[in-house]
Formats: C-alpha cells, structure tokens, sequence
C-alpha cells in the first residue's frame, strides 16, 4: 500500500493528523446526542474522546482493518470542524467512507469537499477497486452529500440495525474506481 502523504489540501480545507490540543473542540462535538444520531454508538465521554483521539492521532494503514481518519479544518482559520474516515474493509481492493462535522460546520460544503479529496486518495494513491458509505436511511443529509459525489445508491438493507432501542434501515452508497475516473475525464454539464 503507498505512503500517505499528509496533510491532504483542497481549496479551502487542510485534512491532517488528530493532535493533542484537538481534543476540546473534539470531545465537544462528540459528545453531542445530535452527533451520535446516526451512529451506531452513543455519544462520546470525555474518556472515550480522549481514547479515540489517541488512535485517530496514531493510525497506521498498512492491512484490511485499518483506518485513516483525518482532522478536516479550514486551511484560512485553524480550528476543528469534524473529521473524514477511510477504512480499508476486507476483500480486495474495497474501502469505506464517512464523515462527522460538528453542527456549526455542517452546511458549508466541508464534508463534500473533504470526502472530493478522501475519494482521490482511495482511488488515485491507495487504488481502492470500490469505496462505499453505510448510511442509517433517515441520515438524509449524508444521502444527498454521496449523491452528490457521484456516489451510486446500492441497496437499501430494510431494518438491519437495531441501536439505541430502535431499528433501522442501512442504505449503502458506493462508486467503482471506473465510475470515479469516468467522472473526472467527463465534461461538466452546462448550466
């Protein structure tokens, strides 16, 4: 697997290691109900914020199983606004994407703008084969962000998760290496 190089840049955003003095504004979007929602967990104790830094801040992805998750902040204001995931899953050349933005950061473009530069790194550095999302289906907002990446809706699993004494219906995302490149070489639509 290559090297990844870090930071990623993108026009507005710089994508990076977790650091130590990230922790407060992590642990405060984190432990929010609001956050959690869709997750299959619950929100995070300040404990737990501090445990998932340390991992998030040392990741290693060198084998299926592993994880990258990066720090997304605005490349003109230091300052946290959520983080980016690319999980390497089992199976030849497959990947998982997801994203957590805290509420104030929600609605600016970020997460479509770090996951633009997360899919590049999968297919064009990592050659991932395939990068899916897991999504919980009330999650509309996620949906719309993958259909906006050009991502391909697969599958609707109806009542699969049962979290927070409740189930619920996983909608799963997903966009070939193919899809990707034709994507990028494709004129872009008149408007």
């Amino acid at each position: 697997m290559p090297l990844i190089e870090l930071p990623l840049r993108t026009p507005r955003l710089i994508l990076r290691r977790f650091e130590a003095t990230d922790l407060e504004r992590f642990h405060a979007y984190q432990s929010l109900p609001e956050t959690a929602r869709f997750l299959l967990r619950q929100e995070l104790s300040l404990t737990q914020a501090m445990e998932a830094l340390g991992r998030y801040a040392n990741f290693t992805f060198e084998q299926e199983g592993d994880w990258v998750c990066l720090a997304i902040e605005r490349a003109d204001m230091p300052g946290l606004l959520g983080e980016i995931v690319l999980k390497w899953l089992p199976g030849t050349g497959q990947a998982e994407i997801g994203w957590i933005l805290a509420p104030e950061s929600r609605g600016h473009g970020y997460a479509s703008e770090a996951a633009e530069a997360v899919l590049e790194l999968g297919f064009e550095t990592l050659m991932f084969h395939r990068i899916d999302a897991k999504l919980d289906a009330r999650n509309t907002s996620s949906s719309g962000l993958c259909e906006r990446l050009g991502m391909r809706r697969e599958a609707e699993l109806v009542d699969n998760w049962h979290y927070k004494g409740q189930w619920s219906s996983e909608v799963i995302y997903a966009m070939l290496d193919s899809e990707w490149r034709a994507r990028k070489t494709s004129p872009e639509p008149a408007t």
